[in-house]
C-alpha cells in the first residue's frame, strides 16, 4: 500500500493512520495524507527498498 502526501505530491511506502517506510507519522496532520494505488516516490531508506 501506498500513502501520498498532498502538500508535496510525494507517494511513501504505508497507510494512512499510522507511519510511512521512512518513518513518517501519518496522524500528524492527517487530512494531509491520502491512500493511492501509485507509485512510490520517496527516495528515503525504508520507502524505496
Amino acid at each position: 500500500m501506498a500513502v501520498k502526501h498532498i502538500p508535496t505530491d510525494i507517494v511513501h511506502s504505508g497507510t494512512t493512520g499510522g507511519t510511512t517506510g521512512c518513518g513518517t507519522n501519518t496522524n500528524e496532520h492527517s487530512d494531509h495524507w491520502v491512500n493511492t494505488s501509485s507509485s512510490i516516490t520517496c527516495n528515503k531508506n525504508g520507502c524505496k527498498n
